[in-house]
């Protein structure tokens, strides 16, 4: 196996390989400038990363009479009871210094009057903390910020229309990537070694066939790193936002949680407020809780609907422009009209497991984002929680490697990795993204879950192409270990166990060897039984 001009060209820039174009992507590879580094993604900068579709923004105790320590207590409030401590508090305690790290990048955040940061509330924030571009352009702007700071940066290069399909593995290190150019499923894979890896490749939620995410978020870089033995922690953990425009496009287009803490209201196609009902904080309940909520009236056929024409109505074409224009181009007018919603997935609290430096169990590899599991979010995420800790974490990264005595890059491939490619089949991914949506999505049950297990099983031994088997391995992962969890817990909810356990307020840590393992016991009749917790199994 050969190496393209291309990828030989890259010289001293494989030393450091960062995986995926998104915020902790570039944002790692501008904090270790002028050490040079690698960038490579599947889609050209700007397109195919989650940073670009946030909505809400960016959470940091900023705010007059705010602190790290209540920004961390709201955290672990709504984690169920599974967030690392230490990690919320060092999130909390370094978002500052990160969003003036932004603000030098060239990142336009809001400001007030006097010109201080302006900040806004969101759902399970016990105060302002949220620091937004334009109301609901965040994301936008930040990944575009980001993009010319990076191309203005010559120890940075990007390759554009890579993936990265399997790692070089040497025992438990490891030491490069297989690529193979995007859409050219028969052109031959390439090497390329590397002495750092760090995967920011994002989450899984393209995995379901209702979700907010881009097609690239398909837990490519979940299941590589699970295939060359990384430890994964919390992945049935995945959080379903509540308030997806249903409008019949995919992904489909997202109403921020912003919405809702400016005061717009959940109702049913009668017009009935149900929230209420359900929790004291009604519409800014935490995620899982209002998921479940709009659920539960799209179930029972009464719709659901995001109604802000009172708490917004003739400003919200100012206010949030991206949800205006993504409901005018389907004919709904926001400012006189609710708009249809129903729960799509949205970010996956689950992922590689990582340390406080962002790195995983296997030496050489690191990783940052939606792909990493760091402990902040625990079983549900607070709102806007997301994009600090990629940015905190990509930081951390870049401090590590840089002080890092990295190993020689050389190595094999992992010999578990498909190396042959074929046609990929749209109607095995369809079903694929069918039984994660209705049997390991917003409420979940064993019989549910065991039939998933089975087909991803099945999937993952007979996919053609490398992509759709990588997607079958994550599938799952999640999947199993959601049978295995027995409990309802933050954004987990078993309707055959719909009560917390409180003998269960653990981690799940497990490999993809585990979960093979309990998927052959499930096949011979046997009961599939927790996983590991992080206590049992000690992270490299």
């Amino acid at each position: 196996m050969g190496f393209s001009p291309e990828i030989e060209a890259l010289g001293a820039h494989g030393d450091i390989v960062i995986v995926g174009g998104g915020l902790a992507g570039l944002f790692c590879a501008l904090k270790l400038a002028p050490r040079p580094v690698t960038v490579i993604t599947s889609a050209p900068l700007g397109e195919g990363a989650s940073t670009a579709w946030a909505q809400g923004g960016i959470a940091a105790a900023v705010g007059e009479g705010d602190t790290a320590e209540s920004h961390a207590a709201d955290t672990i409030a709504v984690g169920a009871g599974l967030v690392d401590e230490a990690v919320a508090l060092g999130l909390a305690q370094e978002a500052s210094a990160r969003i003036h790290d932004l603000l030098a990048y060239g990142v336009p955040f809001d400001r007030d009057l006097e010109g201080r940061l302006a900040v806004a509330r969101e759902a399970a924030h016990s105060a302002r903390r949220i620091v937004h571009v334009r109301g609901d352009m965040a994301g936008k702007a930040i990944i575009t910020a980001l993009i010319e700071a990076v191309r203005a940066t010559p120890s940075v290069r990007v390759l554009e229309g890579w993936c990265a399909e399997a790692l070089l593995t040497d025992g438990d290190a490891v030491t490069g990537l297989r690529l193979r150019r995007a859409g050219s499923v028969l052109t031959p894979p390439v090497a390329i070694a590397a002495r750092a890896v760090v995967l920011a490749t994002g989450g899984i939620g393209h995995l379901y066939a209702v979700t907010t995410n881009p097609p690239e978020a398909s837990g490519q870089g979940l299941a590589i790193a699970a295939r060359a033995g990384a430890v994964i922690a919390d992945p049935e953990f995945m959080q379903f936002h509540p308030t997806a425009i249903m409008v019949g496009r995919d992904p489909a287009p997202l109403a921020t949680e912003a919405l809702r803490g400016e005061g717009a209201a959940l109702i049913n196609g009668r017009g009935d407020r149900f929230m209420p009902a359900l929790n004291p904080l009604a519409e800014l309940a935490p995620r899982d809780i209002v998921a479940r909520g709009v659920f539960a009236e799209v179930a029972a056929g009464r719709g659901a609907f995001l109604d802000a024409t009172q708490a917004i109505g003739a400003k919200f074409a100012h206010e949030f422009p991206t949800v205006y224009e993504s409901c005018i181009s389907a004919g709904i007018d926001p400012a006189t009209q609710p708009i249809p919603i129903a729960p799509a997935a949205h970010y996956h609290m689950g992922g590689v497991a990582v340390d406080t430096r962002g790195r995983t169990s296997l030496k050489g590899l690191w990783a940052a984002g939606e792909v990493s599991c760091t402990g902040a979010h625990g079983a549900n995420r607070l709102a806007s929680n997301s994009l600090l800790e990629a940015v905190v974490y990509a930081a951390r990264i870049a401090e590590d490697i840089a002080g890092a005595e990295l190993r020689a890059a050389t190595g094999r491939f992992d010999p578990s990795a498909p190396a042959r490619d074929e046609v990929h089949d749209p109607a095995q991914e369809q079903s694929l993204r069918a039984t994660m949506s209705a049997k390991v999505g917003v409420i979940r049950d064993r019989d549910g879950l065991t039939e998933a297990v089975r087909a991803f099983a099945a999937l993952e031994a007979e996919a053609g192409s490398i992509a759709l088997t990588n997607m079958a391995t994550t599938a799952l992962l999640v999947a199993t270990a959601a049978l295995a969890r027995t409990e309802s817990r933050g954004a987990h909810f078993r309707s055959d166990f719909p009560m917390e356990n409180p003998a269960l307020a653990e981690r799940s840590i497990t490999t993809l060897a585990q979960a093979r393992e309990r998927t052959a016991a499930l096949t011979n009749g046997a009961t599939i039984l927790p996983f590991p917790t992080r206590a049992q199994t000690a992270l490299a």
